[in-house]
């Protein structure tokens, strides 16, 4: 079972107090003596990461059927994490899916309503701004998730219900894994981690072993609704190429052809493999490379146009693979089809355009 880390369980009781009523020590706070290197290290690191670590609330408003009045229903809890000096908090979607109101309680202890900026339900990633300055900000240092390797150590940070900061540590314990969005469509490159994540911690960072982000806590394995040693985390690569989208449009750029792809499952019932074309719009570049789509005839039987069996050189056999491969090369860059129509193949070079 897997649990995307907000808590409705505390939260009414949690609102009522004062949010994050403590702290992680202070980073010049002493250390006591008899500390092992590796043991002040990851207190050094765990102490800088946590200014930048905020945490989310978010209620719905109702309307209430007898006095309309508007009413505001908590609806959950999560981690964040400052990423610049502008205001802007990175957490995921799951997180303020169902909110209409957001609260973010900075590392300092101040408390602001923010607003979305952003969001791509696709990758369970969203980001929020809070209006303060400067001096209430502590961005994270954003580090590469392209190097990690399998039993590297790594820092899982979260601020679950707002009492304070936790950490835990563990290490990569596999990478490339694949986690659903909550729009279904399948997360590629997930790191999954033996580090702790705890519910109320989604959102939180994932830092190296120098206290870089690596990573976004996003999801627990567990049949208890506890962490049983396998957590996972969006990496870092796929959320700085987001974020920077989220802020500028409110929405991810999702590169594309042109085309809409037939669902696997029609495709598997007609026993074909790699992505068929159902439609081709009109005026776009694979319209102008002369694909097409699905036709009937007058006797109503299905005509295959063409379908794409590979991107780059690389088997496609999914949609999911069609999407991942064209959001990887990106808007403005060429891509190498192999597409098959009536047993022939061919190759096909055109350039990606933004479909939104």
């Amino acid at each position: 079972m897997l649990h995307t880390g907000r808590s409705r369980v505390l939260l009414a009781a949690l609102l009522t107090i004062a949010p994050a009523a403590a702290h992680a020590a202070a980073p010049d706070q002493p250390l006591p003596g008899g500390l092992g290197e590796e043991e002040i290290r990851t207190i050094q690191v765990f102490r800088k990461a946590s200014a930048s670590v905020a945490f989310i609330t978010s209620v719905a408003l109702q309307r209430d059927f007898f006095s309309l009045d508007v009413m505001q229903i908590p609806q959950g809890s999560g981690s964040g994490f400052v990423w610049d000096d502008q205001g802007h908090i990175v957490t995921n979607f799951h997180v303020i899916a169902d909110g209409s109101r957001f609260r973010v309680t900075l590392a300092d202890g101040s408390d602001w309503d923010a607003k979305v900026i952003g969001y791509a339900e696709e990758k369970d990633v969203a980001v929020l701004q809070v209006p303060t300055g400067r001096e209430h900000l502590e961005p994270i240092v954003v580090g590469r998730s392209r190097d990690l390797v399998v039993g590297q150590r790594v820092l899982a940070i979260g601020n679950p219900f707002g009492l304070d900061h936790t950490l835990t540590v563990g290490v990569v314990s596999a990478l490339g894994r694949e986690l659903q969005a909550p729009n279904g469509r399948m997360i590629r490159g997930v790191i999954q981690t033996d580090a702790a994540i705890n519910p109320g911690n989604s959102g939180g960072p994932l830092l190296d072993s120098s206290g870089r982000l690596v990573g976004m806590n996003a999801a627990i394995y567990s049949p208890s609704g506890g962490s049983a040693g396998i957590g996972f985390a969006i990496p870092v690569d796929t959320i700085h190429r987001l974020v920077p989208q989220l802020i500028k449009f409110g929405r991810a750029v999702h590169p594309g052809i042109g085309i809409v792809p037939l669902a696997d499952q029609w495709a598997d019932q007609l026993g074909l493999s790699g992505v068929v074309i159902r439609e081709v719009d009109p005026g776009s570049p694979a319209a102008k490379a002369g694909l097409t789509g699905l036709s009937v005839t007058s006797r109503r039987r299905i005509v295959v146009g063409d379908r794409i069996v590979a991107i780059d050189g690389r088997t496609v056999s999914r949609v999911d693979d069609l999407l991942y491969r064209f959001e990887d090369v990106g808007v403005g860059h060429q891509v190498a089809l192999t597409v098959e129509r009536d047993g022939r193949q061919r190759d096909v070079t055109l350039t990606l355009i933004d479909e939104n």
